[in-house]
């Protein structure tokens, strides 16, 4: 098992921490990441763009003009596409991008973006991350302590608002959760997409533990 330190909010080293191989050890699998990448990112498109055609372009049933004998290029409607306001040639239209992975592709491409943090030791453990009130500096100063610019801080609950307030207003910060409730059921917000687009990881001790619990 990977052995990583566990820092406290004053960037200080108060403990080590035995993380699970079956999820911060696992091979990596790049191309399950960049299908889980591909994926995410299509998924959020709307897919509503919509451009007409000529023939659904109001008006031009009329020819401009004759056929022959103007000396004009000969044409049958002012809705063809070399005419202003015309139609568009190939009109994007909507359509779905969805595009799905299975389960055990999801969690196999999660677990490969986690253990490449390990590796490349960009994942930080902290024992906690508390405030007793709403203060960017004081999310700021954690971060300095850290030495660490652009984070995804990942907590064990999301009603946390005091720490989550308190991130929001950081450039290159985004805070992420993963939460069993008393009835077994699971709620996260961590994604591979986020996992790779920041430079470090910031985990609570908990939510690593949690993390473990949900995935291993």
């Amino acid at each position: 098992m990977a052995n990583v330190s566990v820092y406290n909010m004053e960037g200080k080293e108060v403990g080590t921490m035995e993380l699970n191989d079956a999820v911060f050890g696992v091979e990596v699998n790049e191309h399950l990441v960049h299908m889980a990448v591909v994926a995410q990112l299509a998924n959020k498109r709307q897919g509503t763009q919509k451009a007409k055609t000529r023939s659904e372009v109001s008006g031009g049933g009329r020819k401009p003009w004759r056929q022959k004998g103007t000396g004009h290029a000969r044409q049958g409607s002012t809705r063809a596409p070399q005419w202003t306001g015309g139609g568009v040639v190939f009109a994007p239209t909507p359509r779905d991008y969805t595009i799905r992975l299975n389960k055990k592709e999801k969690r196999l491409a999660l677990k490969s973006a986690l253990t490449s943090r390990v590796q490349e030791q960009k994942l930080i453990v902290l024992d906690e991350l508390k405030f007793d009130e709403i203060k960017t500096k004081k999310m700021q100063a954690v971060l300095d302590a850290l030495n660490v610019s652009k984070a995804l801080i990942v907590l064990n609950d999301n009603n946390d608002d005091a720490v989550v307030k308190s991130a929001r207003n950081i450039e290159n910060v985004q805070t992420a959760f993963v939460k069993v409730f008393e009835n077994g059921e699971v709620s996260s917000t961590i994604n591979v997409y986020d996992i790779l687009k920041y430079n470090t990881v910031i985990v609570t001790k908990a939510a690593a533990q949690t993390i473990e619990e949900v995935f291993a």
